[in-house]
């Protein structure tokens, strides 16, 4: 048997995207699997969330790193180590194991097995399945990072949270509630009984009111939407309050307008965060945050999935079921 034999790798399936485009790019192959370099694990993959991030990558076809395809998509992991790096002591083959590797770099997600630094990884909560774990570590450590590490809610605040029944929406109102906060979400009337269940204090329905003349006094503004919801957002914050965009800022972004109300407006991108999927473990295995798994759709319909997300009529998380 030749050198070459004895060390290729089984091949695996993935989604793979090679030009920008609608869901349709979107194909199931078979390619080579990944080997874990230094410091990486590779992972079995159970379940891969999908995100708003990867429909916006592949219409682009380009990741924000310039990464051209052909590539696959996908940052959400829940699944089970398979091997181990050179150097690695947090995990062994056979750990269970969710998170969000390589954001905002390629991860490969959408496929049977990905390799990633093995602190972009926790074990796996209690109690979750792997499409429950799957659905949760990009929205609930980007809730984290915005409403924790960003704002530094504490008890007391009033927290706005735009989007409140999306898929970070609905992890960023348990948070915020877990820290003590006020919680006032917007979100359509249809969605109201699930947030409230989640321990939202009020809620507006952006359909028939204007967030910006009921809303007054607020802390922290988690906005999820961008463009004018960025300073009429303004108007709700008290002096000294902070808005969290997670939309990258543009010509439109009101720095000079915060400025001048005494307020201050920043755009966070989440990265990946050992530390805070511990955080957010803690919090799912004290009953504290639940995630909702909103549709599952198999690996082969990837693109399924990308048009239901697309519509932006989905609650909580999208997510791709990979193995059994």
């Amino acid at each position: 048997m030749s050198q070459a034999a004895t060390t290729a790798t089984p091949p695996m399936r993935a989604v793979v995207q090679e030009t920008a485009g609608a869901p349709e790019v979107l194909r199931v192959v078979e390619t080579e699997r990944p080997r874990p370099g230094r410091g990486e694990i590779l992972v079995r993959v159970h379940a891969a969330g999908v995100n708003p991030a990867d429909w916006k990558i592949r219409a682009r076809g380009v990741f924000a790193d310039g990464t051209p395809p052909p590539f696959t998509l996908g940052f959400d992991v829940s699944g089970v180590v398979e091997r181990t790096g050179d150097g690695v002591t947090l995990f062994r083959p056979g750990d269970e194991v969710f998170g969000m590797p390589r954001f905002p770099h390629p991860a490969g997600a959408y496929a049977e097995y990905v390799t990633a630094p093995a602190r972009h990884f926790a074990p796996r909560p209690r109690g979750l399945s792997h499409i429950e774990a799957g659905a949760l570590p990009l929205a609930s450590l980007t809730a984290w990072q915005a409403l924790v590490d960003t704002a530094g809610v504490r008890p007391g605040r009033r927290v706005l949270i735009h989007a409140a029944a999306g898929g970070v929406g609905h992890l960023a109102v348990q948070i915020a509630k877990a820290r003590g906060a006020h919680v006032i979400g917007t979100a359509s009337a249809g969605k109201h009984d699930l947030l409230r269940a989640l321990g939202a204090d009020e809620l507006v329905d952006h359909r028939t009111r204007d967030f910006a003349e009921c809303v007054r006094d607020v802390d922290v503004v988690v906005d999820s939407i961008g463009g004018p919801t960025w300073s009429r957002s303004l108007r709700t914050l008290r002096p000294g309050g902070t808005l969290v965009s997670l939309v990258p800022p543009d010509g439109t972004f009101p720095h000079e307008e915060a400025e001048a109300a005494g307020v201050r407006a920043v755009f966070m991108l989440v990265e990946p965060d050992h530390q805070g999927l511990l955080e957010i473990t803690e919090l799912v295995e004290t009953g504290r945050l639940r995630v909702i798994a909103d549709t599952v759709f198999p690996l082969e319909e990837a693109a399924a999935a990308h048009r239901a997300g697309e519509t932006g009529r989905t609650t909580g998380k999208i997510v791709l079921s990979v193995a059994p």
